[in-house]
């Protein structure tokens, strides 16, 4: 929901000993899914001049994007690795109730939440250092592209399109993640994925990937779909 890209840090180098990454920043003033598709294929295009698929790697937010875009433009997807994420939010009451909360919420005290759910969010192996990176690398979040992304949250939905996603997908779930019933939603993902592969997190929560047990290129080094 941040929508920077800048909490794949630890993941970067990880992936990078096998892969060309790329991460980006979803932009604040889109109101829509279709966007954001847009965006993405352009980012392909920019770091893929031949037009090659790629692996799309997303979490939570960025998982919703990430199985949107491959209805979308199946042709510029290789592969998707989706993280902690779902075909449609639920239960809808939370964002009825977040998003005019956050309308004229104090931006600036949401530093001070993230703080307070930390214990929650992030994985219990998670570093101090580490959470204190991610509270500085979020604290240039805007409400206005915030608001928007829980906007489109609203209005998304794939469950019933689901079984048109080819590709092969890697659906990777925190076991203790409180914000998303993650498990519970990779398991209903991959009953309708036709090349679903699911593996469960054992430990860890939402905020999983700037944990120091996690290594994305060593997980789908062991994934032989892509």
């Amino acid at each position: 929901m941040d929508g920077t890209g800048k909490l794949f840090y630890r993941q970067k180098p990880f992936l990078a000993r096998d892969y060309r990454v790329a991460t980006y920043a979803l932009r604040d003033t889109a109101s829509e899914m279709a966007t954001l598709i847009d965006d993405l294929a352009g980012v392909i295009r920019s770091i893929s001049p031949s037009s090659e698929p790629a692996i799309i790697l997303g979490e939570s937010f960025g998982g919703t994007l990430a199985l949107s875009f491959a209805l979308k433009r199946p042709e510029l997807v290789r592969a998707l690795v989706i993280i902690n994420s779902f075909p449609r939010f639920l239960p809808q009451t939370r964002l009825r109730v977040v998003i005019p909360t956050l309308q004229i919420f104090p931006w600036k005290a949401m530093t001070l939440v993230r703080q307070f759910t930390a214990t929650r969010l992030h994985s219990q192996f998670t570093h101090r250092d580490e959470i204190r990176r991610f509270l500085k690398l979020t604290a240039g979040t805007t409400r206005h592209g915030y608001l928007n992304r829980l906007r489109i949250l609203k209005r998304y939905d794939v469950r019933d399109q689901l079984h048109q996603i080819t590709a092969p997908t890697l659906l990777l779930a925190a076991e203790e993640d409180h914000l998303v019933p993650s498990v519970e939603q990779a398991q209903y993902m991959a009953e309708r994925l036709p090349r679903a592969t699911s593996r469960v997190l054992h430990g860890h929560g939402h905020i999983c990937l700037i944990a120091p047990n996690i290594d994305l290129g060593i997980i789908l080094s062991d994934w032989p779909a892509p």
